[in-house]
């Protein structure tokens, strides 16, 4: 597949390329949002979500991602953080939980992330985090409310 420049024509191609995948209906889009990346890499990122019918099981349905991913130029080896064309995760699964060696559902770590999140409220505010029970809405706001500061000093006496 050729290159579609800059994170934001990368997610756009992407979400076209689902939307044409056989056994695969892409029934919502999330609105692109930028973010900053994980670790070490340097490079901005875009991300969204989406909403899939599918009729295939949680580990088909990853295999499929991956072979997009491939198509897209990712290629799964070396540091693990460094930047990539394309990453496709399923995070939420409408029939609750999935759990295997090579795939967990819901995503261990979407709970921590706004870059998730974010997309995935335009999408599903009311959904249910079947882990937690928590709505996605209540998640992200608890990623974003004020914390009170850590005041180093206290307990400690005169």
């Amino acid at each position: 597949m050729p290159a579609h420049g800059a994170p934001v024509g990368v997610v756009k191609a992407a979400l076209g390329a689902l939307a044409t995948e056989p056994g695969l209906v892409l029934e919502a889009a999330s609105p692109i949002l930028a973010s900053a990346p994980l670790g070490p890499s340097r490079r901005r990122y875009a991300n969204a979500a989406a909403v899939v019918a599918t009729t295939l099981d949680p580990p088909a349905l990853l295999a499929r991602l991956q072979a997009l991913e491939r198509a897209f130029g990712r290629e799964r080896r070396g540091a693990r953080w460094r930047a990539r064309t394309l990453d496709l995760d399923i995070v939420l699964w409408s029939e609750g939980a999935w759990a295997s060696p090579q795939l967990t559902i819901p995503h261990p770590r979407f709970r921590e992330r706004a870059f998730v999140l974010r997309p995935a409220l335009a999408l599903a505010r009311t959904w249910r985090d079947p882990v937690s029970g928590l709505r996605l809405a209540h998640l992200a706001a608890r990623l974003t409310r004020p914390r009170p500061a850590r005041n180093a000093g206290r307990g400690a006496g005169p």
